[in-house]
């Protein structure tokens, strides 16, 4: 059965057809010091029961319920044109064809979600998906007031949005935790409305962290085991002494509800984002100019670095403030501002946070050697347009040759006609895999037929010729890297034959 991630925002009609939703309570085992009696284990069970009791009192006057609506609205055609709009009226041929051009409307929607209020002045915090397209917002306070928002501001690269409640009065405020003392096998409590069933709480343990989800592409997330279903997008996931530490947001389910995996945004990076679309309405993110992969024990092998200590250069943008300062591909980023980096996901979230303009300094192995690189960061809001490749004349290779066969790939240059065929339309030169041998190393490293060659090791290949040339001093015994990429994404592989 194949897991989607999805948001867990629910029609209001779906809260309709649940009655009852049962909460699972959680089993303590204790393993290594077990109670000495039955009274001892029932008064154990007990202030675990006491903990849960006073966080989830603590939180639910904050917890609010997010209603949403959209308007009905007429399709649009081509052109512009409302769709079903008859394109002959005024004219004598309205009455011919009228029958055929009935308006067609996008039919009304409605959603439920759910929120938290983080400041008495009625600033609520919700999923952007939640709110995101929706023409009235109603927020339901613990009270059983209801109230239009106000002053929406989003924030989709993290799938979050604040929203003001004008009017409310002074309101219980949720206290916002520190998410990185959180450890996995800390106990949360999930809050919300799932199915439309206001003020539920349900129990898990903190299973993972620094999860990422296409959906929000710039954020790190905690994953839970707590029951998050539709309708939990929005609401708090809350540590034990009743502070938020994470927003609940997607779940991972073959089926759309839950199945013991949930993710949720964690709070150190709610505070950061929230602050400044209260204060800006937007989010500023700092960026360096670089796509990185962590390194795996291959690639750590190939270009001198060790695991889960930094993050492999594998392109540089041009016109980037990397590209400025000049970092490579291939460089090692371990350190930022004397921070230790120990991957790609830690990289983006050090970066972002760091004001705009700041001159920073850059610490990275270049050939295993240790160097330090001045980069004063740009705005991601005005990152520069994606990298162009120079056109020249398309040559299609000859047959395999022997290192070809051995990695198990056949190529040609990439042809416009290809290129656009297959999605690549911003290049028009390129090494273009087509065919693999699943027996051989490059089936084994990821490559697949259709994806394009880009660089060996740190050699940039336009054609078949430039490919060849390159491989001429790689062995697959030491391991051969290469930046492959697809239509929507570029990585990493090291190919090496199996010992």
């Amino acid at each position: 059965m194949q897991l989607l991630v999805t948001s867990t925002r629910v029609p209001r009609r779906a809260g309709m057809l649940v009655g009852v939703l049962v909460l699972a309570a959680a089993a303590v085992q204790v393993w290594a010091q077990a109670p000495a009696s039955d009274g001892e284990a029932a008064e154990y069970a007990e202030s675990l029961s006491r903990a849960f009791r006073q966080a989830a009192t603590k939180v639910l006057p904050t917890v609010v319920t997010i209603k949403t609506s959209a308007n009905a609205r007429e399709m649009r055609g081509r052109g512009g044109m409302p769709e079903g709009v008859n394109p002959f009226e005024g004219t004598p041929f309205e009455e011919f064809f009228g029958d055929q051009f009935d308006r067609s409307m996008v039919p009304r929607r409605e959603g439920l979600g759910s929120g938290v209020i983080i400041d008495p002045e009625g600033v609520v915090l919700t999923n952007n998906h939640v709110v995101a397209g929706m023409d009235s917002v109603i927020v339901e306070l613990s009270d059983g007031r209801e109230l239009t928002a106000s002053e929406i501001q989003m924030d989709p690269a993290s799938d979050l949005a604040v929203l003001r409640i004008p009017d409310a009065g002074q309101l219980p405020a949720a206290v916002l935790g520190d998410s990185d003392q959180l450890q996995i096998g800390d106990w949360v409590l999930a809050v919300g409305s799932p199915f439309g069933l206001e003020k539920t709480v349900s129990a898990g343990i903190i299973s993972a962290k620094g999860r990422s989800l296409q959906a929000a592409e710039r954020a790190q997330f905690l994953q839970t085991d707590a029951a998050i279903n539709p309708g939990n997008s929005g609401g708090p996931l809350v540590n034990l002494r009743g502070e938020v530490v994470g927003i609940n947001t997607a779940i991972a389910s073959g089926s759309g509800a839950y199945q013991g995996v949930g993710f949720a945004i964690p709070a150190n990076l709610v505070k950061w984002i929230s602050e400044q679309l209260v204060r800006e309405g937007r989010v500023q993110r700092s960026y360096l100019g670089v796509k990185a992969r962590a390194l795996t024990p291959d690639i750590a092998e190939q270009f001198g670095g060790q695991v889960g200590q930094g993050a492999l250069v594998q392109e540089v943008m041009p016109g980037s403030p990397a590209d400025d300062a000049g970092l490579q591909f291939g460089d090692i980023i371990t350190m930022l501002q004397q921070v230790p980096i120990r991957g790609p996901g830690e990289l983006q979230q050090t970066v972002e946070k760091i004001a705009v303009g700041t001159a920073v300094t850059v610490t990275i192995l270049r050939d295993g050697q240790p160097q330090e690189v001045t980069v004063t960061l740009g705005d991601l809001s005005a990152t520069a347009a994606e990298e162009q490749v120079p056109g020249r004349a398309p040559q299609r290779a000859p047959a395999a040759t022997e290192m070809e066969k051995a990695m198990g790939i056949s190529v040609q240059d990439l042809t416009a006609q290809l290129a656009d065929q297959l999605g690549y339309a911003e290049r028009t030169s390129g090494v273009l895999v087509t065919a693999v041998d699943g027996s051989r190393p490059a089936a084994a490293g990821g490559i697949a037929r259709g994806m394009l060659i880009l660089k060996v090791r740190k050699t940039e290949v336009l054609t078949v010729e430039q490919f060849r040339k390159a491989l001429e001093s790689e062995s697959l015994e030491r391991g051969i890297p290469l930046l492959v990429a697809t239509p929507n994404d570029q990585r990493l592989v090291v190919l090496k034959s199996s010992r």
